[in-house]
């Protein structure tokens, strides 16, 4: 004999507790409602990785600056405010971080430990690591100049991904793209090419440099990043920090 009995609803009964038996689905979770994957990195490297992450970054960005071969978008937008002002480099490019993070308040874009030793770490080595260049190459020739744009360009998506897989804070330029995407759910390639093909216009006007390595740049840093991320990334290059 089975141990069932009817219920008002014409649903089952439990014998032992003579409640109607649930019969609703289990609710399923996806990865993306269980959040982030935890970060899988010692804390000591992950800030170790962030500060050499940040100080590859201002390096290589020297070498495409000094390469005379042209600068990544927001380079050029640094370049020309530092032509048409004679500020210090890594004056401007504190300026411009700090104001590209007041954009973040509308956003609701939160800062972490990175965003801050972005700004400021950045900032500190670019014009140290520009005077080195000029002494060490103070004319680059066309060789030259395409070995030190090629090699910025590779440092940068390796130390890119280095203090993006930190996972502790984005630079203000990447918080103000993730703050758009979030606010108009448009595609990242819409919004990341729009702002920079803003930037690398308004940087030229000033005058900045505009050459072969801006558009190597743009197409090959990602896959750079992405290579890089394998190892220098194990939790991922997103989530929460």
């Amino acid at each position: 004999m089975e141990n069932k009995a009817i219920g008002p609803h014409h649903g089952y009964m439990t014998a032992t507790t003579g409640r109607p038996a649930d019969h609703r689905p289990a609710l399923v979770t996806t990865p993306a409602e269980q959040g982030p994957a935890p970060v899988l990195m010692r804390p000591g490297r992950r800030g170790s990785q962030l500060l050499l992450g940040l100080f590859g970054f201002g390096v290589a960005t020297a070498m495409m600056l000094h390469s005379g071969q042209g600068a990544m978008p927001w380079a050029v937008l640094d370049q020309g405010i530092v032509d048409r002002t004679g500020l210090a480099y890594g004056w401007v490019v504190l300026g411009i971080g700090l104001l590209v993070m007041l954009a973040w308040i509308p956003l609701r874009q939160k800062p972490g430990v990175g965003t801050v030793a972005n700004i400021i770490v950045i900032s500190l080595v670019i014009d140290p690591a520009l005077w080195v260049l000029e002494r060490l190459l103070p004319a680059p020739a066309l060789a030259a100049g395409i070995g030190l744009a090629l090699g910025g360009i590779v440092l940068l998506g390796v130390s890119t991904a280095a203090y993006v897989g930190a996972r502790l804070g984005p630079g203000p330029r990447d918080g103000l793209m993730t703050g758009l995407l979030q606010l108009t759910g448009w595609p990242v390639w819409l919004i990341k090419t729009g702002i920079e093909v803003t930037v690398v216009v308004v940087g030229v006007l000033l005058g900045g440099t505009f050459g072969w390595a801006t558009v190597v740049f743009a197409f090959g840093v990602g896959p750079v990043v992405q290579v890089s991320a394998r190892w220098l990334a194990p939790s991922g290059l997103a989530g929460r920090h």
